[in-house]
This record gives structure tokens, sequence and C-alpha cells, in this order.
């Protein structure tokens, strides 16, 4: 079967593009790549969960029911990660190992279904920084841009250098093991491919049990002893498709007509038991999907500015597209794409434990500009939602607040008024003081029913390190 050469190659191929490509989406290289691979990020499989995006969830049912776990091997960056990670790891182990890197290893079914079921209950529960932590896309987009772009010690860059840790170890000693033991999304689609119609079969009278497809998969899933392959665990790599020297190991359709076998040879891992693995998980998860998817400084001279300080909001400012802090909390999966976009440095990781990791607005670096949608446009989970230029202009996420305190100007009898100057919505406009004397100094006044949060006025405020004006979060997003 001459066709089955390619395989490897172009799995390696397609599994490079997509892997360069999203790196490159959280590195931030600018719209170009945004355009040409921004898709990619929207068949992720969690993220298309929790965006109830049904063509992209059936499509990778679908291929994975035909072709096995391809998922994990190509379109997942996790997963083609864990490739190169072990592809190293393998190699360092032959010198020690007689070329022998694996071995089959039975499944850790207490492992992996109890961090299956975990997963399932904090999405049923709401637990999303449990669910962000496991989820596979999110982790790898925070170790890509919490590592290499570290902006400080943050809860997030822990977590981030935490998973990577994990991973590399796992990955480096025992191939797929975080594939097939930790990913809840690998084992949700491992109800699947163990029906798939095309997948790895070892023809038994060929095989002379030489071991080299077993040491050669990465998985761990190939008992050669049993002439066995565990196909809830296979990643369709095709590491082994190629390596048996006597043809007993095919890619096919894996249905055909075969010889008769005795009783004996048959146990509960086979299409009955498969089956109803697939049923009640399939189930459970759907479930879990539905229930969580419904909750929807420069100053122009040569002088250092002092930088600001966060103001403490009593409500977060969420991103305009999300429609509020509930929806985004129930959606997102703290990927960090919308981070690594945003192009005014406005977006970050929150700290807070019942939103870890999940992005919130910030204007201390720059501020919300009307004009942009970037984050609408890349995030693949429906935590925020696709709106237009003309839809944010009516989107208010939050309410300018004047603090005379820190007016320095106010306070030394002088009107600044760049609040009032710089606000695009026109929701800010300079009034006496004094309403019994109009030539006393002018201070802010804001027109709440016109202020869209955008924090042009937070940003642009001389006042150092507090602003005198900021802007305070809705809980729901309104229209003005």
């Amino acid at each position: 079967m001459r066709y089955q050469a390619i395989l490897k190659p172009l799995r390696v191929a397609l599994a490079a593009v997509f892997f360069v490509s999203i790196t490159l989406l959280f590195l931030n290289l600018g719209g170009v790549v945004r355009m040409l691979a921004g898709w990619m990020a929207k068949l992720q499989f969690l993220p298309a969960v929790l965006a109830l995006n049904v063509g992209v969830i059936a499509a990778i049912v679908i291929l994975t029911l035909v072709f096995g776990r391809i998922y994990c091997s190509v379109i997942c960056p996790l997963g083609v990660f864990q490739d190169a990670v072990s592809h190293v790891g393998a190699l360092s182990r032959k010198r020690r190992t007689h070329g022998r890197p694996f071995t089959y290893r039975k499944e850790l079914g207490w492992l992996r279904y109890g961090v299956w079921a975990l997963f399932v209950a904090a999405l049923l529960l709401g637990i999303n920084s449990l669910v962000a932590v496991l989820a596979p896309y999110s982790a790898y987009g925070r170790m890509v841009r919490s590592i290499v772009s570290p902006a400080a010690l943050s809860p997030t860059l822990i977590v981030a250098a935490v998973s990577l840790l994990v991973v590399v170890l796992l990955s480096w000693f025992g191939g797929r093991s975080y594939c097939n033991a930790v990913c809840p999304v690998g084992t949700t689609l491992s109800f699947f491919s163990r029906f798939a119609l095309l997948r790895p079969v070892i023809d038994a009278d060929k095989c002379k049990n030489c071991k080299l497809c077993e040491n050669n998969c990465k998985a761990s899933c190939i008992n050669i002893a049993d002439h066995k392959i565990d196909y809830s665990r296979c990643v369709d790599c095709f590491d082994c498709i190629g390596k048996c020297r006597f043809d007993a190991l095919h890619y096919k359709f894996a249905y055909a007509p075969k010889k008769p076998v005795s009783p004996e040879s048959t146990s509960d891992s086979g299409p009955d038991a498969g089956r109803r693995a697939f049923l009640s998980g399939a189930v459970l998860f759907a479930g879990a999907a539905a229930l969580n998817a419904q909750k929807r400084g420069i100053d122009g001279g040569l002088a250092a500015i002092e930088d600001k300080v966060v103001p403490e909001r009593a409500t977060p400012i969420v991103p305009p597209g999300s429609l509020g802090i509930r929806n985004l909390t129930s959606h997102c999966t703290a990927c960090q794409l919308c981070v690594s976009q945003c192009p005014n440095g406005v977006l970050r990781p929150s700290s807070s434990l019942d939103r870890l990791m999940q992005p919130e607005s910030s204007y201390e670096n720059g501020w919300c500009r009307p004009e942009c949608t970037v984050c609408s446009e890349v995030c693949p989970a429906g935590a925020i939602i696709r709106i237009d230029r003309s839809e944010k202009t009516s989107i208010q996420v939050g309410v300018a607040v004047w603090v005379k305190e820190n007016c320095l100007p106010y306070a030394e009898g002088v009107s600044c008024g760049n609040c009032a100057r710089h606000c695009p919505s026109g929701a800010i406009i300079m009034v006496p003081s004094d309403p019994e004397d109009e030539g006393s100094v002018k201070v802010p006044a804001v027109d709440e029913s016109r202020c869209i949060g955008c924090g042009a006025c937070e940003y642009l405020c001389p006042s150092r390190p507090h602003s005198a004006i900021y802007v305070e979060g809705l809980q729901e997003h309104k229209t003005v």
C-alpha cells in the first residue's frame, strides 16, 4: 500500500502549518497573520463548544469518527508541541534503550476519567478557572503569551509556567501521556475515536512480535503481545506505519470482514464496552457544555513620568462584545488570544479567583479606541461576540467617575479640561465648580447616558499616580 508512505509526512506538514500559524497568532505579529490564521483558532474544540459553533463541533466529530484522533496530532497546538518535545526526548533515550524509546502501558483509567469528570463538573458548576487551566488550546496560548512576553509575576504567568513544566516532563519521558491521562478534550474525542472507520490494524498472522511498532508508539497504546491497539488513546501520528518489516501493520478500513475469533479472545474492552463509554461520555459532555453556554506615557519633554496606579474598580471592565461579566465568565477559556492581539494594550489577564486569567480592561497603558474591534474578531469561544465599528460606539461597558481629590489642576485653581477635549462620545463637559459663579474653575461633568467607558479620559488624564477620572465597569453592557 504505497499511500501509507505519505501518511506521516502529510500529517507532519499539516501539523507544522497549524502549529506555526497559531503560535504566530499568539505572538501578535500583525494583521496579516490574524487574517491568514485567525480561522485556525476557531477550529479548536473547546472554544467551539462554548461558542455553540455546531458546524465546527460536527466537523471535528465526523473527522474523528472517520480518521481517529487526527485533531490531536494536527489541529491542537498543544498536541503538536508534545510531539516535538517527545521526539527530542525519544532521540535522547534511544541510545540508552537500544532504539526502543516507548513501550506499551495500560490505560490510567482512574486518572484519565477522573480528570475528565472533574472537568465536566467544573463546566456544570461554572468553575471557569479550572476549565481554563485544563483546556489544551488555552494552556498553549498562555504559554506563548505569558512566557515569551512576560509582563510581571502574575497568576497567569505562574499557571503558564507550571503547565509548561508538566507538559514538557510528561512528553519528554512519556510521549503523549498528557494527552491520554490529563487532557479532557483528548478524553472526549476518545469516545469517538474507538469507532473510527480508518485506523492502524495489526495482521496477527503476519506479525512476528518484534515490537518495532510498539516501541515507536508515543501514545503507548500498541500491545503487540495481544495484537491489539487501544484506539481510544491512538492519536494517529502514523509513527508506527511503515515500521513493520513484515507488512503486518496497515492504516485501513477497520470494519472489513474478519476471521472468526474464539470467545477467549474477547474482553470487556470490545465494541459493547466502547459503545457504552461513548454514549455516556458524549451525553455528559454535551449536557455540561450546553448548560454552560446558556450562562451566557509621554509628556513631550525629557522628565520621567510616574506610572499610573490601577484604580480600585468596584466592577471590572470587560471588552465590548462580551455582553457583560456573566457571559464572558461562562464562555471564556482564558486562552489569552484577545490579550495578545489587543493593539492598544488595554486587555490583560484578571487576577481575581472567580475570573482567573480571563481578560479585563484597564487604561494605564492605552484606551479602547472606538474603531478597534480586534478582540471580537479573534475570540474563538463566543466570550466576545463579533461586532462592527458602528456597534462598538454604542456599547456602554462602563461609566467615567470624577475624583475631585485627585484632580491636581482643580486643586491649583486651573481648569485642565483634558478629559473633556479627548472624550470621543462627547460625554464629558466642563462646568463651573461653583454653579453660582460662572468664573469659577471649570470641572468635568459626566453625562452617563452618553459615556461608553472607553477609557480615553482615564488614560489621558495628566494626574499621577492616580487619575482624577476613571471608568467603573458595568455588570451587564448597555446600548447608548
